[in-house]
């Protein structure tokens, strides 16, 4: 095992040993280890990625854990370049605000807060607002722009230091991180110090009722070290003194959760949505082994139909570009054969990855300019979760016959 790579032994969530391998996906390099042109001569790493399934508590996660510093110091991922997610944040913050009113003026406390897109409609709203990001580039970009970020991860001893400096937080939120961290007993004690005694802890996750139902496996990768659901979680909190009150499904990554947790003496009564989402997973056997091993299978014959048209449209000399580097398409694209013998580069939005190549497979990333000089006969759109917006803004690209392939939740060609 790799220096940058240790396995744990036992459940994140309960502690519990019995932990069985549910399904093995091909291993990759990390997902955003996005490489710069003179590095393409370089073999980069590849890490396992097991999926493993407590059989106490059933919470499904990963047991390999490649080192955070090595998966996000250097993050090219900005939640401000999708206005897809500006969009989402701003909802998410109007949500909160009209849901929680009794929390108006309160300190707001954003863990991962990326380049502080969530963190600025609260800012606008009155609080006063603290974000925390280890990536180095994208936290001094947010504190240029005037969003106070502290650049670091963010534990227990964190919560300390942040306490002393700007007292306790009426609400904390953490989006997309609740599921990156390996050590979630230190980051809820954390949690735990900073909220002030009627304050809420809100995060959103990728869940794993839509990953199972939709297929969406590529969402599987190394910074996912947890795939979540509602049963383990309430035991979790239960268990830290905490107690989950919403667990509110929502779209973005094709299927979220985005779930509420008070302090256990808070005053905050427990909604209808936790009994539903219990009753669906019981319903989708979200709590049986099967239920992955089943899910690996369809993971298979989806990759059999795909490698079926790619072979059929490169037999008839079709040229075929990806649409979108988002983290999931290096999972997609390794468990599906999807090299550079089957597209010529990969369109990306975000400057931050333009005119770097992908990771392992060193697949050039360009601007969509590069689609009127490649002209290319179809688009393979990785970041599927945001094919319609990307395939509003390509009509050019239509008119001229462009074809759009859309290979989740449902393989499709436009």
């Amino acid at each position: 095992m790799s220096n940058q790579c240790k396995k744990r032994i036992n459940c994140r969530l309960c502690g519990s040993k019995k932990i069985t391998q549910c399904f093995k996906l091909e291993s990759t390099p990390p997902a955003n280890a996005f490489v710069k042109k003179e590095k393409i001569s370089e073999v980069q790493e590849l890490f396992p990625l097991e999926i493993y399934f407590c059989e106490d508590c059933f919470h499904v996660q990963l047991l390999d854990i490649v080192d955070p510093r090595v998966l996000f110091e250097n993050y090219v991922y900005v939640s401000g370049t999708s206005p897809v997610f500006v969009k989402h944040f701003e909802d998410y913050a109007d949500y909160i605000l009209k849901n929680f009113s009794e929390l108006k003026n309160s300190l707001v406390i954003d863990i991962g807060s990326n380049d502080g897109t969530l963190l600025k409609f609260f800012k606008e709203n009155g609080h006063r607002v603290i974000g925390i990001d280890p990536a180095k580039e994208i936290s001094s970009k947010a504190n240029s722009q005037g969003i106070e970020t502290i650049n670091d991860f963010f534990n227990y001893e964190c919560s300390n230091r942040i306490k002393e400096k700007y007292g306790k937080a009426g609400i904390i939120t953490a989006n997309n991180v609740f599921a990156h961290v390996d050590d979630l007993l230190d980051f809820v004690c954390g949690i735990k110090n900073l909220l002030s005694k009627d304050g809420i802890f809100v995060f959103e996750v990728s869940y794993l009722a839509d990953v199972i139902n939709d297929l969406l496996f590529d969402t599987i990768y190394h910074e996912h070290v947890s795939y979540h659901s509602v049963i383990p979680l309430v035991s979790f909190f239960e268990r830290n003194g905490m107690t989950l009150i919403e667990a509110n499904r929502i779209k973005s990554h094709g299927g979220s959760l985005r779930c509420i947790v008070k302090l256990r003496e808070g005053k905050f009564r427990i909604r209808e949505s936790v009994l539903e989402c219990i009753n669906l997973e019981r319903e989708l056997g979200l709590d049986k082994l099967n239920t992955y091993k089943d899910f690996f299978n369809r993971i298979q014959t989806k990759k059999i139909e795909l490698q079926d048209l790619f072979k059929k449209l490169k037999s008839e000399g079709k040229i075929i570009v990806g649409f979108g580097a988002p983290a999931k398409a290096t999972t997609f694209m390794y468990q599906f054969s999807i090299n550079e013998e089957i597209i010529d580069c990969i369109i990306d939005d975000s400057p931050l990855k333009q005119g770097l190549f992908s990771p392992g497979m060193h697949i050039p990333v360009y601007s969509s300019e590069k689609i009127s000089e490649k002209k290319p006969d179809y688009i393979i759109i990785l970041a599927w979760n945001f094919a319609e917006s990307i395939m509003k803004k390509q009509i050019e690209f239509k008119e001229n016959g462009g074809h759009f392939i859309i290979p989740l939740p449902k393989l499709e060609v436009y």
